[in-house]
């Protein structure tokens, strides 16, 4: 094994929001749910600002995003929308920081990445920033700057932790295939070049400096050879959209030590198997790999399928708990 044992990975953790729009409620359940492998939660409930592009379009240095009837919009100056993602987020690292005193292990923070955010956000003229490659590299350079910022003040919060970035990228499959539509939504942009998309990627791994980063997608089809390349310590992926095609790229990946954040509990409300029936498709895949039952607690994270936004509170609750026991069977009974 490679880069997964140099690193400090829990058996289970989430991928990113919750519902409600209560940042110390939303704390608790993060840190008190997930005890080895806690997050920075995210509330999009609250609204424009709190939403997965606007919270990190917050982040940005010397790049500004205000709201729009058609999304988010790239502006001169800081406005109101982006004074209230900057307010959030530091009511989020106050509510983190209570319920993280004397924490000491993995805890993770998570920004949408570089291509999602091109292709969500809009130039003056209406088009995706995506359609620039000049705003492109801009937008990826402005995103480094304020992670690293980020980054910074979550480990200042913060200090016994080995924090994990999480990069949401639900949209780099469509950008790599030319399928994100226009404004006029009669064309599709250009797809972008596979060995631009990497080197980007990797410069914004980068930023992490000797910490993890985890590429989260919910979308069919990850391209886990490219992430693996662009230096992902891990890929987050929802368990159920694999088929039998990735088998190869995953096999490779958990030999070269990447590890895999497998979304097998529902993101919405809805009755839960039991904790080992959460975990058996898992069981299969590494069968049918050929893949040793040993690595399995070294190589696997469990979490939801994706962000419980839409869950009730007392299911997110449960959903996150349920993850922590699906990891202990697997980890307890790995054949």
């Amino acid at each position: 094994m490679s880069n997964s044992t140099e690193y400090l990975f829990g058996a289970a953790t989430g991928v990113g929001s919750l519902p409600g729009g209560d940042a110390r409620e939303a704390a608790k359940t993060a840190t008190g749910s997930l005890e080895d492998f806690p997050f920075l939660a995210e509330l999009p409930a609250r609204g424009p600002g709190a939403d997965m592009i606007g919270r990190t379009a917050g982040m940005l240095v010397e790049l500004y995003a205000r709201v729009e009837p058609s999304g988010w919009r790239i502006g001169d100056r800081p406005g109101r929308d982006t004074r209230r993602a900057r307010s959030w987020l530091g009511e989020d690292l106050d509510a983190l920081e209570e319920f993280t005193q004397g924490y000491e292990g993995p805890l993770k923070v998570q920004a949408v990445g570089p291509w999602t955010l091109a292709a969500a956000l809009e130039l003056r003229n209406g088009e995706a920033a995506l359609s620039d490659p000049g705003a492109c590299r801009d937008l990826a350079a402005s995103l480094a700057e304020g992670l690293r910022e980020h980054l910074a003040e979550v480990r200042r919060r913060v200090p016994g932790a080995q924090v994990v970035l999480q990069l949401d990228e639900p949209s780099l499959i469509a950008v790599l295939r030319g399928q994100i539509r226009t404004a006029s939504g009669y064309r599709t942009h250009r797809a972008v070049d596979r060995q631009i998309a990497e080197d980007t990627l990797r410069d914004i791994v980068g930023v992490n400096g000797e910490g993890p980063v985890v590429v989260h997608s919910c979308a069919p089809d990850v391209p886990f050879a490219l992430l693996r390349r662009a230096g992902a310590a891990a890929v987050s992926f929802d368990f159920s959209l694999l088929t039998e095609r990735d088998d190869e790229a995953i096999g490779e990946a958990v030999e070269g030590g990447t590890r895999l954040f497998a979304g097998v509990v529902p993101g919405t409300d809805g009755p839960l198997s039991d904790p080992a029936g959460s975990v058996m498709g898992v069981r299969t895949l590494w069968r049918r790999l050929g893949l040793s039952p040993g690595l399995l607690a070294e190589a696997v994270t469990i979490t939801p399928v994706c962000g419980l936004a839409g869950a009730s509170p007392d299911y997110a609750r449960r959903a996150l708990a349920h993850c922590v026991q699906a990891a202990r069977s697997l980890a307890d009974n790995p054949e």
